[in-house]
């Protein structure tokens, strides 16, 4: 980058330019937390493998369009009830929780509605988003370079001028979709007596905006 200064022989122009566009999500998250409560510690932490099996050959019987699965936080612990410590718990509980990222939404509907049918389980999600390394991030930074250079012509033509040198290009930020988008929660403590039939889950469409100053010379106008 240069920072020489300008003169009358070569005045500047700096710009903001951004680029923006909506585009369909490319992944789909979901929060999967097991319950199991019981007043013998074995009994409960053998409820809660059971169905956290139950909850992993779910999602992973939905073969390439699961593209990540992970077990998260997993804890058992003695419940004394709301009158303090004691030396006898009143029983036990236990929960561990599974994240799931999914790349084909057609399956995505079926497959929360049957997860949430696994008995003390809650649903979490979902939540849409891009990959990391998504397209849309490049041409959200184009069209933002675009803009720059299109903003600064005009200004330049409305002088009787033209553009001669690009100074400097600065990225000022790329901001994609943020926060928790289009999730639904869904919680059952009890298996249903029929298979709820699947969910209508709609694709969030997720924008990306970028933005970019430019510096710019020019010829010198005629004024």
């Amino acid at each position: 980058m240069t920072h020489e200064h300008p003169t009358p022989e070569a005045p500047h122009v700096t710009v903001r330019g951004e680029g923006r566009l909506e585009v369909d999500p490319e992944l789909a998250r979901i929060w999967v937390t097991v319950t199991a409560r019981g007043a013998d510690r074995a009994a409960t932490l053998a409820d809660l493998t059971r169905r956290n099996t139950q909850i992993l050959d779910l999602v992973k019987s939905q073969g390439d369009a699961v593209e990540k699965l992970e077990t998260g936080r997993f804890s058992i612990a003695p419940d004394f009830g709301r009158r303090g410590r004691q030396e006898r718990p009143r029983g036990y509980q236990g929960t561990v929780r599974v994240t799931a990222e999914l790349t084909d939404f057609t399956v995505l509907g079926e497959l929360v509605t049957r997860l949430a049918d696994v008995e003390m389980t809650a649903v979490d999600g979902p939540w849409w988003a891009l990959r990391p390394d998504s397209p849309a991030y490049a041409e959200a930074r184009r069209l933002a370079v675009t803009e720059a250079v299109q903003r600064a012509r005009a200004y330049a033509e409305a002088l009787g001028a033209t553009l001669s040198a690009l100074l400097e290009l600065a990225d000022t930020g790329l901001i994609p979709s943020s926060g928790p988008m289009g999730g639904a929660r869904m919680a059952f403590a009890a298996e249903s007596a029929d298979t709820a039939p699947p969910l209508d889950l709609e694709p969030q469409r997720q924008t990306v905006t970028a933005e970019v100053t430019a510096r710019f010379t020019m010829n010198p106008p005629t004024l």
